[in-house]
């Protein structure tokens, strides 16, 4: 996704790719969450986030520059947290079970969290930023030897009471690919 300024005239960094990689989950939600539950596809199957080509060649690296997490239900207030693999994560990833990210077991792929700010609700979609200097961005990374790409877990930092089943998450991490 090529980025534009407001007059729709294209944005470049000169030595520098910049891409825009989003991911979106619909969480099962069946019951309230507790503080540090995942926030996933499926309660008894559940996946990592999966950031599609975020590096031009297999084993590239990178740098997360910003990262927006939006959330289809309004009303819901809580604080995300990303923990990012550079290869598929063995963490618990079931939905609204209680974290187990960073495992000892993954720490050889361990990229790093990204800490977002509590959502906010201005009567759409909640949302948050991290943006440089915040949140532990920028954060760098190099993917696995044959991927391009990197993977996520989403907990929540507080309970949620205000879920919907089925609602959508949204998390697009904008990345300069070195």
């Amino acid at each position: 996704m090529a980025l534009t300024d407001p007059k729709g005239r294209l944005i470049s960094v000169s030595g520098v790719s910049r891409v825009s990689v989003s991911t979106t989950v619909a969480v099962p939600a069946t019951t309230d969450y507790a503080a540090e539950d995942v926030l996933s596809d499926s309660a008894s199957a559940g996946t990592s986030w999966t950031f599609s080509n975020v590096v031009a060649e297999e084993g590239g690296s990178g740098t997360i520059v910003n990262a927006l997490c939006i959330c289809q239900t309004t009303q819901v207030t809580h604080r995300p947290t990303l923990y990012l693999y550079n290869v598929v994560p063995t963490s618990n990833l079931n939905d609204n079970a209680g974290n187990a990210a960073p495992s000892w077991t993954d720490r050889a792929g361990y990229i790093g969290k990204i800490t977002f700010p509590a959502l906010s609700d201005k009567g759409g979609a909640t949302e948050t930023e991290v943006n440089p200097g915040s949140g532990g961005l920028p954060k760098p990374f190099v993917c696995g030897v044959t991927l391009r790409d990197i993977y996520g877990i989403l907990i929540t930092e507080d309970a949620i009471t205000a879920e919907s089943a089925g609602h959508s998450y949204l998390i697009n991490l904008l990345i300069d690919q070195n």
